[in-house]
Order: structure tokens, then C-alpha cells, then sequence
């Protein structure tokens, strides 16, 4: 048999060969758009008010405790006092040191609280200035905050042309004006930036960090952090206690006026309209938090700010959530 020569034709089908490009599509999952489980739980913990029986229980359980603790404190100490007198001294002192930082605790929370009230009080006043028109009242407002400022290294410029340019000034609205911009402008910024970094804190946990109630415990510490640091640039010394009752103020405030809620509409602008149903769970869970951590901070920035914003003036929360999360994206955002 001879070699055959030549090239070998091999006969193919006539079907053409599908590539991945023909394969159909995958279905969207009916997934259920991201609510921002750990600030609707934040928000239900900080404003939930508890019971009387709860509160008598609370009380009840602490004064059996304090107590306890008191009776076995002293019978400790003058049971040693009465075998080792040195070692009963020295047990004496270190309890004495407990109530002493005890009591220290005690005035820091209650000049927490006035310096909250101060802030308040300061301004109802320039609300009612703002809306007589009423120069010396506004005057008044002005004196209250270059006092409460006098020693903020940062506002050194502000203050010196706001007393430069005070006596120019003839009208309760201009001269309230000038102050704002003066004083304020810097202390909005600042606190602004405060908003945006417990945005992003808050997202990005909740985006990458798959352990249960790990997200509930940021939003928690991220906003309690956030509402005393805004308190404390506006001039408030917010301690533990004056914190939390901050915080359940502006949480209690959202959650009256329905603002703890977000949907495509408010993160549209950063990230395009119907994205976020087709992000992944926690990452659309993330976004969402971000931008309710960012309505808190604006609610903490309108009750703790000395005076009312004027119109136009009030920051976005929208617009700190957009600079706040703009790495996320490839989008360019606005400055």
C-alpha cells in the first residue's frame, strides 16, 4: 500500500461553534434593596424612650448595688483598721481616691451638660434676634460669640476682622451675617469633615466586614463619636453622658420627621440611578449606612451650631455622602 501525499481534509459540521459571547444572560437575583439595617437599629436603640418599670427596676437594682458595695466597702476597711491599722490607712486613702475621681466624673458630666445648655440658649437668642430684627439683641449674640470663642487659636483671624469691621455694621441681619462668616465658616468646615470621615468609616465596615453585629457596634461608636466631636468644635464639652443624650436628641429628631431612611434617589447622584439594586447586599448596605451616618451628622451640625443656618447655607447631606464615599467610584464627583 503506498503512502498517501498531500493534506488531509477533515469534513466539519456545519453548526457553528458557540463562544461565550452567545451564552444568554444571567437572570438578575429578586434581591431586596439594602434599608441600612445597622442605623435603623442605632437609630431604634438611641431613640427608643424606656419604661418607668424599666427605669424603677434600673434605679432599684443600681441603689442595691451602691449599697452592697458600700456596706462590704466599710465593714472591710474597719475590720483591717481594727487588725492591721497601716494596711486599714492605706485601704482608707485608695477608697477616698475612688469617690474623689468619682466626684471629679460627676462635674465633668454636669459642665457637659450647661456647656451643651450654653450652646442652646445661645441660639434661641439669635433665633429671636434673626426674626425681630432687633440690633442690640443681635449685638448681644455677637458678644456671646466672641466670649465663647475668645480662646480658639484657629478663629484669631475671624475675630480680628469681625471686630474691625462690627462698628460698619448697622442692621441685626448684617451684623449677624458678618459673625457667621467670621466665626462660623471655619467651624462648619471643620465639622463637615467629621461628617464625611464617620460616613466613610461606617461604609466601608459594613462593606468589608462580614462578622454579625460587627456593623450595628460601628454605626453605634462612629455616631456617638461624631455628634461629640461636632459638639465639642462648636464650642460644647460633650462627655459620656451629655454625648448620649445628644445623640438620642438628634436620632429622636430623624426619626420624627422620617428622615432615617435612604433610597436611589438620595445616592443617585454618585453613583447613577439604579445602581445600588444591583450592588452587592453589604456593599449597598454600606452606602446606605454612609449616607444616614451622614444625615446624623448633619441633625447633630443644626442642634449643636450656636446659630441658625441661613437659607442656602445648610450643608447636604447628599453632598457629604458624595465626597465622603467618591473613591468608591470611578465617577468624578464635584469638589
Amino acid at each position: 500500500m503506498s503512502e498517501r501525499k498531500g493534506p488531509i481534509l477533515i469534513e466539519l459540521d456545519d453548526t457553528p461553534v458557540e463562544g461565550p459571547a452567545a451564552a444568554p444572560p444571567v437572570p438578575d437575583l429578586d434581591m431586596p434593596a439594602p434599608t441600612g439595617r445597622a442605623m435603623q437599629t442605632v437609630a431604634t436603640l438611641a431613640a427608643r424612650k424606656p419604661s418607668r418599670l424599666a427605669q424603677f427596676f434600673w434605679a432599684s437594682v443600681t441603689g442595691l448595688i451602691g449599697f452592697t458595695v458600700s456596706l462590704a466597702a466599710w465593714n472591710y476597711v474597719t475590720g483591717l483598721l481594727a487588725s492591721h491599722p497601716v494596711l486599714g490607712w492605706i485601704a482608707t486613702g485608695l477608697i477616698g481616691l475612688v469617690l474623689l475621681a468619682l466626684t471629679l466624673i460627676a462635674l465633668r458630666e454636669a459642665a457637659s451638660f450647661f456647656s451643651l445648655g450654653k450652646l442652646d440658649h445661645l441660639r434661641r437668642k439669635a433665633e429671636a434676634a434673626l426674626a425681630t430684627g432687633d440690633m442690640s439683641a443681635a449685638s448681644g449674640v455677637v458678644d456671646d460669640l466672641q466670649t465663647l470663642y475668645r480662646h480658639r487659636a484657629e478663629l484669631r483671624l475671624g475675630r480680628e476682622e469681625l471686630a474691625a469691621r462690627r462698628g460698619d455694621v448697622f442692621d441685626a441681619d448684617a451684623l449677624l451675617h458678618l459673625a457667621e462668616r467670621t466665626l462660623l465658616t471655619p467651624l462648619d468646615a471643620a465639622a463637615k469633615a467629621e461628617v464625611e470621615a464617620a460616613a466613610r468609616q461606617v461604609a466601608t465596615v459594613t462593606a468589608l466586614v462580614p462578622l454579625a453585629l460587627a456593623d450595628v457596634f460601628t454605626a453605634l461608636t462612629a455616631n456617638l463619636r461624631m455628634i461629640r466631636r461636632i459638639a465639642e468644635i462648636y464650642g460644647g464639652r460633650a462627655g459620656t453622658l451629655g454625648a448620649w443624650r445628644l445623640t438620642r436628641a438628634v436620632i429622636t429628631h430623624l426619626v420624627a420627621t422620617g428622615m432615617v431612611a435612604v433610597g436611589d434617589d438620595m445616592l443617585e447622584p454618585f453613583i447613577g440611578g439604579g445602581l445600588l439594586g444591583k450592588l452587592s447586599r453589604r456593599f449597598g448596605e454600606g452606602l446606605v449606612n454612609g449616607a444616614l451616618t451622614a444625615r446624623v451628622g448633619v441633625a447633630a451640625m443644626d442642634v449643636c451650631r450656636p446659630m441658625p443656618f441661613r437659607e442656602g447655607t445648610r450643608p447636604s447631606a447628599s453632598s457629604l455622602v458624595r465626597r465622603a464615599l467618591s473613591g468608591l467610584f470611578d465617577r468624578k464627583t464635584e469638589a
